[in-house]
């Protein structure tokens, strides 16, 4: 292992502040490397808080000189394990988000988290290609790809970037487009953090100020959570683009800290954003309420700021495992057996969600984000509470074994807590050109500690 002594630290404090310089022992030092995800620690020997691309810069050369691993982290979501050593430049002060309403484009930077680029767009009548929580970092999840709530119609956050503003290994700071140069533009793009680090996005704009959109939500234990899965498989099947839409499962641990109606339920939901009209929403809806009762239809029009309200993600940090599989098509009937094995009998906690793709993520664009032709995304998220790391591997590999001929991959930005292996995340030839950029951007692989992709 690779670490800071005092004196080679003397370089970056020099250059930074003395406040952003943290190592071990300092005060400062679990704040500043806190995030979403409490379950995996991150023990950096230096944490560099980055005010700038200038810090950047000085950052990646000082880690460079000095042969030490360079992490990046901005909101802590998407820690892929623990770790140790090396430098963790924390990009969570460089939140600048500008909106040129006429271009249809907002520049953000590296520690900007979507919440505040959705807040910025709106007053345009404009929206970004964000995810579901507004806490997730904006570039961090666009570099692994960014699935958002508008997907089926509009495709990936990485596939409206305009450009990319990043400090690759060498110290350099580079303006990259895709015609100034366009491997690497393609490479940042779905490549995550390994090429370095990132320290703006210049992003394009879509002309959506409200949807229609909410969840259903289905009691487990009163309606057959088979029957809701198949009911929303066929529904999927002639919808629209300008649908997308997803399922969840989950049972409530019976803890006092949740209102009573939660405790030990078992849900299941459909979730959906449409940009159409609300009377061509609630058609299209009309086979979902169909499936039987529901405890909670929160279906309706919507300004877009309130978008974060169809998903209702969690806003506080936990500890969590979790994992995905990319899927070119559905077999319902072991999806119901994932069902059944996260459900009430499991062991432990799992949340169980299917992404129904298609559509404009479909469309080729550009940039290294990988299986285009896949249907579904598979994801599990095992919240941690003083369990086994090890049980939830083996459960989800239980899970994900019953879609293995179906699997095509698996999404760099779902890979949560322990799932840090490498394996599927790209298809053989986009893994050989990621490859062959790494070799020229960071032979030295520095950029190989990446604690967060959101």
């Amino acid at each position: 292992m690779l670490s800071v002594s005092d004196e080679t630290t003397e370089a970056p404090v020099d250059h930074f502040a003395q406040r952003l310089v943290f190592r071990p022992e300092d005060a400062g030092y679990e704040a500043e490397i806190a995030g979403m995800q409490t379950g995996f620690a991150t023990r950096p020997d230096l944490v560099l808080g980055a005010e700038s691309a200038d810090d950047v810069v000085a950052a990646v050369a000082y880690a460079a000189g000095a042969g030490l691993p360079v992490g990046v982290q901005a909101t802590g979501h998407g820690v892929p394990g623990p770790s140790e050593g090396g430098v963790l430049i924390s990009t969570r002060r460089m939140d600048s988000v500008r909106i040129d309403p006429g271009a249809c484009t907002a520049a953000i930077g590296a520690g900007a988290r979507w919440g505040q680029v959705v807040e910025a767009a709106v007053e345009h009548g404009l929206a970004p290609l964000n995810g579901t929580a507004p806490s997730v970092g904006a570039v961090g999840y666009t570099l692994g790809g960014g699935l958002g709530i508008l997907g089926r119609e509009f495709g990936y956050a990485a596939d409206h970037v305009r450009s990319v503003d990043v400090v690759t290994g060498d110290g350099v700071l580079r303006h990259v487009t895709r015609d100034s140069d366009p491997e690497l533009f393609w490479g940042l793009l779905g490549g995550g953090a390994q090429l370095g680090v990132v320290t703006e996005l210049e992003i394009g704009l879509v002309p959506v100020a409200r949807l229609y959109g909410g969840a259903l939500t289905f009691d487990g234990r009163a309606v057959d959570p088979a029957a809701v899965l198949r009911g929303y498989e066929a529904w999927t099947r002639a919808l629209p683009d300008e649908v997308t839409s997803s399922l969840a499962a989950l049972v409530y641990p019976d803890l006092p800290q949740l209102p009573p109606h939660l405790r030990g339920s078992y849900l299941v939901l459909i979730r959906v954003a449409f940009t159409g009209s609300e009377a061509e929403g609630e058609r299209l809806v009309a086979p979902l309420r169909e499936i039987g009762p529901t405890v909670s239809d929160t279906l309706r029009e919507m300004p877009y700021a309130e978008s974060p309200s169809i998903h209702g993600d969690p806003d506080f940090p936990h500890a969590f495992y979790g994992d995905n599989a990319v899927l070119s098509t559905l077999d319902v009937d072991a999806a119901g057996d994932i069902l059944a094995l996260t459900g009430p009998d499991a062991a432990a906690m799992h949340i169980l969600q299917l992404n129904h793709l298609g559509g404009a993520l479909t469309r080729p664009a550009g940039n290294a984000v990988p299986y285009r032709e896949a249907g579904w995304l598979l994801r599990l998220l095992s919240p941690l509470d003083g369990t086994d790391v090890e049980a939830h591997r083996k459960a989800h590999a239980e899970a994900f074994g019953l879609v293995a001929r179906q699997t095509l991959g698996r999404s760099l930005n779902f890979v949560f807590g322990g799932s840090d292996r490498p394996q599927g995340l790209y298809d053989p030839e986009t893994r050989k050109r990621l490859a062959g950029l790494k070799a020229t951007y960071d032979p030295a692989n520095l950029f190989r500690r990446n604690y967060s992709v959101g």
